[in-house]
């Protein structure tokens, strides 16, 4: 059956998100020591294959969900960062954890496997806005602000995974747990166990949509801490009534979408299903149908029925893969316009080679370590939500 995936229009930005573009004054690992195969090399994909042939079992390649397919091709395992983190570290074996995401997952991978394995991220560049919204020095401002106002003894502070190597530590230094999308409001549970108050970071969406539509907080329980502005931008008093802090962070992918592209899109096309991430923002996670992590929204996809309509609220790469995966059912975009994840779309197949032959070569590239101490306390925080309570299985909800 042919796929009914009709591509979202381009802009003047798609070739920049696209990777197809940079400026080496600002931007980390543009440039890379040695030769970068050119993006119009024809043998790329048959040099790829035999780099990674070459290294056999001391090489294992994981793949995000929002990468390319020309990388995804080449991935032993593809997932959401914590299953990726977590593979590397059941492959002890393996001399080389190449990750194939943004930076903050090539950090957790680092901090799960052991000292002998290396994890490689081919292009630096490759980091995460999100994670990048939250500096370890805000927050330690941030929490000492709570400190000054007696209210930091209550206070649990919870990340998202989608946070620097940094952010984790100071979670697990000061009592706190990290959380995925997929186990937040059992984090939260956890968290409100501890203390009466949870400072969440870095994306205040996640926090919020858990918060009120899982948690039965109210909208007025949450306040909105702005790292930019003296105590966050708020009174003594809100901050000790507040029983969530959330850190003004976000996706910028998920970020972008709107009410208005759900409405659209509900007058488009008669009985769709909108399907969204939580890192949507508040009002568009309210209009849609099914909200879920990037693994439930791929198993929610595999669930429909033939003929069904699914508008998806998530990375273009993935909703693209899924569309021409089940063709007998309509997927598109909840965006008219094209959406990458700028960043994660920099790990292309000419960085993948590269890396790939240097190893194979017997040069580590792009080594991404932790140091020892924020590893440690990374660790504590992150072994306290594997400690979490594990959720019964259950079929894709509103």
């Amino acid at each position: 059956m042919t796929s009914t995936w009709a591509e979202p229009s381009d802009t003047a930005t798609a070739l920049l998100l696209l990777g197809r573009g940079s400026d080496p004054a600002t931007e980390r690992g543009v440039e890379c020591p040695g030769d970068l195969p050119a993006p119009s090399d024809p043998g790329l994909v048959a040099r790829a294959a035999a780099a990674k042939a070459a290294l056999g079992d001391r090489v294992f390649v994981l793949g995000h969900h929002y990468q390319r397919d020309e990388v995804i091709q080449f991935a032993d395992v593809t997932g959401d960062s914590f299953k990726l983190a977590r593979e590397a570290a059941a492959r002890p074996d393996a001399e080389y954890i190449v990750f194939c995401g943004v930076h903050f997952m090539a950090e957790s991978a680092d901090i799960l496997t052991t000292a002998a394995q290396k994890v490689v991220l081919p292009d630096l560049a490759a980091g995460c806005s999100m994670a990048d919204m939250a500096v370890l020095s805000q927050v330690e401002t941030a929490w000492d602000v709570l400190t000054e106002l007696g209210v930091a003894q209550d206070t649990v502070p919870v990340t998202y995974m989608n946070s620097s190597a940094d952010i984790k530590g100071f979670v697990g230094r000061n009592g706190g747990v990290v959380c995925t999308s997929s186990n937040a409001k059992r984090a939260l549970d956890w968290a409100y166990g501890q203390g009466s108050k949870v400072l969440f970071l870095p994306d205040q969406h996640l926090g919020r949509n858990t918060a009120v539509l899982e948690m039965g907080l109210s909208l007025d329980d949450c306040v909105l801490y702005n790292p930019h502005k003296p105590n966050g931008g708020l009174t003594a008093e809100q901050l000790r009534d507040a029983k969530m802090i959330l850190w003004r962070g976000h996706c910028s992918v998920h970020g972008r979408f709107t009410l208005d592209s759900v409405n659209d899109v509900r007058e488009r096309v008669p009985g769709v299903n909108v399907l969204v991430h939580p890192e949507c923002r508040h009002e568009v996670v309210n209009a849609a149908d099914f909200v879920g992590s990037t693994e439930y929204i791929i198993r929610a996809v595999e669930a429909a029925p033939a003929g069904s309509a699914w508008a998806v609220g998530t990375e273009l790469n993935l909703v693209r893969r899924l569309a021409l995966a089940h063709p007998d059912k309509q997927i598109m975009f909840l965006d008219k316009a094209v959406c990458y994840c700028s960043t994660m779309n920099r790990i292309d197949l000419p960085h993948l080679v590269w890396a790939l032959e240097e190893l194979a070569a017997g040069r580590v590239v792009n080594q991404i370590t932790v140091d020892p101490d924020t590893a440690h306390h990374a660790r504590v925080a992150l072994d306290q939500m594997l400690a979490l309570p594990a959720a019964d299985p259950v079929a894709p909800t509103t």
